[in-house]
């Protein structure tokens, strides 16, 4: 029996929920901070909702940063299952958010990987690796990659084609050794295309908001 490609499923969701009209701020930085009860965690604001990986709150109601151009600004959300090992909550406001990209670059194709340290952006180069007996996004080890503690886990790994909008590829979410060889792990957009699908009302109008801290 024939089972459709990831790329068919895509467009499959899209075609549903076309006639999604996305407004994004000029945006430098799209990483968010989840601040769990334990700790906080990383995230990436997206068309569909702040994504992250739920390693310190996984239910109810959460406050998270995001910052716009002047700075930083905390907001609170409902968090949400998605699926797949997926959280997502939103804000009353529009975010500084990014598009999904719905498909991995080839093995050696160079990515970013951003997150913050102590409310401070840092940005990593790392290349795609493949590995038939693991699926997700791999990353090749590197001293940088390896000097990233657990508390970066959750950042955000972007495609970033001059020209061309960044795009989220993946969550990172561990790492993984093969027969000698080490790499770190992302989600990637085998399960990152639940976003679409929980989010698929998202084209119904929004209340409008006033805050004197939005201009």
């Amino acid at each position: 029996m024939h089972r459709p490609t990831l790329p068919a499923l895509l467009a499959l969701v899209l075609t549903g929920c076309a006639g999604i009209g996305t407004y994004r701020r000029t945006t430098v930085d799209p990483v968010a901070v989840i601040h769990g009860p334990s700790f906080d965690e990383l995230a990436v604001s997206t068309d569909y909702g702040v994504v992250f990986l739920g390693r310190g709150t996984k239910s109810g109601r959460v406050e998270f940063s995001v910052w716009f151009a002047d700075g930083e600004n905390r907001e609170e959300g409902v968090i949400e299952p998605v699926g797949g090992g997926l959280f997502a909550t939103g804000a009353e406001i529009l975010l500084p958010a990014v598009p999904l990209a719905y498909e991995s670059p080839p093995p050696g194709s160079v990515v970013l990987v951003r997150g913050r340290r102590e409310g401070q952006p840092f940005e990593v180069e790392a290349r795609i690796a493949r590995e038939p007996r693991v699926s997700g996004i791999l990353l090749e080890s590197s001293r940088e990659l390896n000097a990233l503690e657990d508390a970066e886990l959750g950042s955000g790994v972007f495609v970033n084609v001059p020209g061309q909008e960044l795009r989220l590829l993946g969550l990172l979410s561990g790492r993984l050794e093969l027969d000698g060889r080490r790499y770190v792990t992302a989600v990637g957009p085998e399960d990152l295309w639940r976003l679409v699908v929980h989010r698929r009302n998202s084209d119904r109008p929004r209340r409008w908001v006033y805050r004197e801290d939005i201009l």
